[in-house]
């Protein structure tokens, strides 16, 4: 894996959850935080439980800091106030992944989960899984926005590179 290839990656995880916070600002305050059959509770918990994967493995990798908790819900109240983190954390994240050498995405990353166990995977492994794991929390917030009548379209990779050709 290399830097241009994670670089693209992200590109994608952006677009897709630009895509998803765009079509949330369609629904109602009651909506965003209405319970819901989704594994996070609600839009709003898959949203904040997305964003906080992405700022704990940042952290992990950037800082060497590992966190015993996501941010809480609680700590995105509004989608106004969720999306003025996420457009923090991208900006973070992507001054990270433009500090990177192709080499330093093969080096083995040592952290703790958030249970307190210990782990040792290669950074590119880690990078790519922080986008897989979006994929799986934006499609469940794709669930709930579609059921509000606010569907984000077609968020797959490939609808991603064809938008940008």
């Amino acid at each position: 894996m290399t830097k241009d290839q994670i670089t693209l990656l992200y590109d994608y995880n952006y677009w897709a959850n630009a895509r998803v916070l765009k079509a949330a600002t369609n629904v109602s305050r009651e909506q965003f935080a209405a319970p819901a059959r989704l594994s996070q509770g609600s839009l709003r918990g898959a949203l904040a439980h997305t964003l906080g994967t992405e700022i704990v493995w940042r952290l992990r990798f950037q800082e060497g800091i590992s966190v015993s908790t996501l941010p809480p819900e609680s700590d995105f109240p509004t989608l106004d106030a969720l999306q003025a983190r996420w457009a923090e954390e991208e900006r973070t994240m992507r001054g990270y992944l433009a500090s990177l050498g192709d080499e330093a995405l093969t080096a083995k990353l040592t952290y703790k989960n958030t249970k307190g166990m210990p782990f040792e995977n290669v950074l590119w492994h880690l990078l790519v899984h922080v986008v897989n794991h979006g994929t799986q929390f934006r499609g469940e917030a794709a669930v709930a926005l579609t059921e509000y009548g606010q569907s984000p379209g077609d968020l797959d990779l490939l609808a991603f590179l064809r938008a940008r050709a």
